[in-house]
């Protein structure tokens, strides 16, 4: 069986698809996790000897992707969903493994798409009337914000990329009452929020978060101010692992945060290992990654 890189399609194909994704800046993590499963389905439409020889090509190509961005746990949980599934169902001549991977690559998209509007519905009384800080730009919280437009909204700019600048204008263009803050004028606004809400790159196992530069500080001021800190997050952004060392990326810790919302409910921050834990394909998934 010939390795994945001795194949010039595929490494074509996951060359340049790894490249964009180190270099994506302005796309969030759904965008990533949607754009790294597409390269598999690329990838598993090329010839194959049996079953086992395409999944092995799927593995490695897969951990490639997630590799090319760490810190993105939609990827990592993207990519090792539909591994995982593949996995399972090794046995299969390759034209039905491809089928498949296709199938399982269009539930991801369409389970995208349940889970952020499972998630404006479940924001949606906390959302009316409230003044909502938030920082970055997520689309999950964008989707939320649309669904129930809160009494004001104010966005941080959200240096050094200044993404928040564009999430601003999208809400305004949506009809929402919004405010814009440079970063370090931020944490002052909290005095009269209701609400910090954000999105999520990864949540590990014990509750921490992974997200932008600026989301702790924030979250310190809003526990200063007895301003409740939500995370807008769908499922296949947790992580069945410990947090990385300090550095590797920004750590809000999970006492700083009040509950996650996903689309299988709301949950205490400190709890949200009890929905790792039932969630197969997150467990299964990481592991094919590791190997």
């Amino acid at each position: 069986m010939a390795p994945f890189w001795k194949n010039a399609s595929v490494a074509t194909i996951l060359g340049e698809r790894v490249e964009e994704l180190r270099r994506a800046r302005n796309h969030g993590g759904s965008w990533m996790a949607r754009r790294a499963v597409e390269a598999l389905v690329e990838i598993a439409e090329e010839d194959a000897a049996s079953g086992e020889e395409l999944l092995a090509r799927l593995l490695e190509a897969g951990r490639e992707l997630a590799a090319s961005r760490p810190g993105v746990g939609a990827v990592a949980g993207a990519v090792g969903r539909l591994l995982a599934a593949a996995n399972r169902q090794a046995q299969l001549e390759p034209e039905h493994l491809r089928q498949l991977v296709r199938e399982e690559a269009q539930a991801l998209t369409e389970g995208r798409r349940r889970a952020g509007a499972s998630i404006a519905i479940q924001l949606q009384e906390r959302l009316k009337d409230a003044v909502v800080l938030t920082h970055s730009a997520s689309a999950t919280v964008r989707e939320a914000l649309q669904h129930t437009p809160p009494a004001r909204v104010i966005c941080t700019v959200s240096s050094p990329r200044d993404e928040g600048r564009a999430f601003s204008e999208e809400l305004r263009e949506a009809g929402l009452e919004v405010e814009l803050v440079e970063d370090e004028d931020a944490p002052k606004q909290l005095e009269w929020a209701s609400l910090f809400l954000i999105g999520a790159d990864t949540i590990f196992r014990d509750g921490t978060l992974c997200n932008k530069a600026g989301t702790r500080r924030l979250a310190e001021a809003a526990a200063e101010h007895h301003v409740p800190t939500i995370v807008a997050c769908e499922v296949i952004k947790l992580a069945p692992a410990d947090p990385p060392a300090e550095g590797e990326c920004e750590l809000t810790p999970v006492d700083l945060l009040d509950c996650i919302v996903t689309e299988e409910g709301t949950h205490p921050a400190n709890e949200i290992r009890a929905l790792v834990d039932r969630t197969p394909f997150l467990r299964e998934g990481y592991a094919l990654l590791k190997r």
